[in-house]
């Protein structure tokens, strides 16, 4: 990744703490309220229970309940049949099926009637209970299933039907008429973030502002502490949907190119990228640090005699940045490759790769994009089918001509990378494009040197949306010249000495890259932070849950 120094806490991040702050006070008032609320309700079914004749003498009392501990334990294999609800369509009108999810919402209509909405992963079906001797369905079973709490794990049998009137609370648009509703685990009743809360956009946010409502915020810092239960936003759903796309994609493409997979160890004796932002630890009672990067042992990888290897792993950065954008651990992406006459061999690959991936996004992932505009609206991200490259001088000069002046010889910081991200795209209508040929002095130890200006190198770094997702370069293959640069980058030759020794057995020339998988899908989706991307974020403030 860059290696620009880490920026201070803008005071966007501050005001962002701020409305956590705000945001975890209100959450806990909203927590009191709905706790009144849950033991009115329960006492209220208490005194309802004591007043109808006891669950024995209902003779549909076997079709409801919760279901025993023991009956769950792998006690046996029934045979059944099990539905997903994401399947349930007009074709399954009259069929019986099974289904479990979660419960979303309960709707009580009368004793004899109530509604219950199941949700299972990104889909939700209504669910129909109405007394009635023929279906199986007593006045006790309704009140069973509207005493119980939302989120609680359920079993649903019943028939498919079409609703008179198109649904808008759910995603399919059939309905279940119960037979049978069991309660496989019960949430507690009062949760301490509610998923309607957590799911609201900020258009449902200005929309009851308007009305004079006032609707509860729930903040980052309380998502990320109770993220079990935010994760089950349907937005949440999504990201981590294609999250999971844009990796299978990546080792999908690398491999049609003859890449082979590999895996290079975490846990090494010295910096892999130059610097003091590693965590350190003892080893064994001998010192050592977590792994900035995969590069030196992918280089020993080619030295090995694998042409093309790509590894998709954890990276640990020991930097205290406090942005929209860092993490002190992300999954990498990295690739490396043999070179046989220009480092743009790299950059042809990156070109394929990345259109492949957004292509697929475009074409494939449509309900996942959807909803995640529902909830965080953007633009879809343009890029050509050729990406653009331009020249770290060219960039400059296109920074210096609208006003912004760089430092000499200098890395862009994160301001200059996002107003450069505007005029390529107002310039060349692409939010993704690559720039090459930077100054020497802002790259790693490794990077080989342009051939006709020392000064420069042969390195690169790939943009979405005016912001830094993939470092590369050419890297030195001789172990004279790495030597050199080491110790002009300040690194203790003696700690990466095994590495250095590899290259005298006779190195090819190559070069390679690395990507955050958090970053990409956060700049695809236009979200503002990178904890919205990773499912359990590692801060310099976080290390749980």
């Amino acid at each position: 990744m860059s290696s620009e120094p880490p920026p201070a806490p803008s005071a966007a991040a501050a005001e962002g703490l701020a409305a956590d702050l705000s945001a975890a006070t209100l959450s806990k008032k909203q927590q009191k309220k709905d706790a009144r609320k849950a033991e009115k309700a329960e006492k209220a079914a208490q005194r309802q229970q004591q007043q109808q004749p006891a669950d024995a003498e209902d003779p549909f009392a076997a079709n409801y309940g919760d279901v025993p501990v023991e009956e769950i334990q792998s006690k046996a294999i029934s045979g059944r049949l099990w539905s997903q609800i994401g399947d349930l369509d007009d074709s399954s009108a009259g069929r019986s099926v099974l289904i479990r999810g979660s419960l979303q919402a309960i709707r009580p209509v009368s004793k004899k009637m109530a509604f219950v909405v199941l949700r299972q992963s990104m889909s939700t079906v209504q669910c129909v209970l109405v007394a009635s001797a023929d279906a199986g369905v007593s006045t006790q079973m309704v009140r069973f299933a509207t005493a119980l709490s939302k989120e609680s794990i359920v079993d649903v049998e019943g028939v498919v039907s079409l609703p008179k009137e198109p649904l808008k609370a759910t995603t399919q648009q059939v309905e279940i008429q119960v037979r049978k509703i069991y309660c496989i685990n019960r949430a507690i009743p009062t949760l301490p973030i509610n998923l309607e809360d957590a799911a609201r956009s900020e258009a449902d946010f200005e929309k009851a502002e308007l009305a004079g409502e006032k609707l509860v915020r729930v903040g980052q810092d309380t998502r990320l502490n109770y993220r079990a239960i935010d994760l089950r936003t349907p937005s949440n759903q999504a990201i981590f949907r294609i999250q999971c796309q844009v990796e299978n994609k990546f080792r999908e493409f690398l491999l049609s190119k003859d890449f082979v997979g590999i895996h290079t160890p975490k846990l090494i004796s010295g910096s892999s990228e130059g610097g003091a932002a590693v965590f350190k630890l003892l080893y064994n009672g001998q010192p050592a640090c977590l792994a900035q990067s995969p590069q030196l042992h992918k280089q020993m990888a080619l030295c090995g005699g694998f042409e093309r290897v790509f590894e998709v792993g954890p990276v640990f950065r020991a930097e205290n940045s406090n942005t929209h954008r860092h993490l002190c651990e992300f999954v990498g992406l990295d690739a490396e490759m043999e070179i046989k006459e220009h480092y743009f061999e790299v950059c042809d690959i990156i070109d394929g790769l990345f259109v492949s991936i957004f292509k697929h996004l475009t074409e494939n992932c449509n309900k996942e994009l959807e909803t995640i505009n529902r909830q965080y609206p953007f633009e879809p991200l343009k890029y050509l089918d050729k990406t653009l490259k331009l020249t770290y001088e060219e960039g400059v000069q296109m920074l210096k001509e609208a006003g912004t002046e760089i430092e000499p010889m200098g890395d862009l910081n994160t301001e200059a990378e996002k107003k450069l991200g505007r005029l390529v795209r107002e310039k060349y209508d692409t939010d993704f494009f690559i720039m090459y040929r930077y100054p020497l002095a802002v790259r790693p130890f490794y990077t080989m040197p342009c051939y006709d200006n020392p000064a420069y190198s042969n390195s690169f770094d790939v943009f979405i949306r005016g912001e830094e997702i993939i470092s590369g370069a050419q890297r030195i293959h001789t172990p004279e010249l790495l030597t050199k640069r080491a110790t002009e980058c300040g690194i203790d030759v003696s700690t990466i000495s095994t590495y250095i020794e590899v290259f005298s057995y006779g190195a090819p020339p190559h070069g390679g890259f690395g990507v955050g998988l958090e970053r990409v899908v956060m700049l695809f989706c236009a979200l503002n932070n990178i904890r919205k991307t990773s499912m359990f974020p590692r801060d310099p403030q976080r290390l749980v849950p």
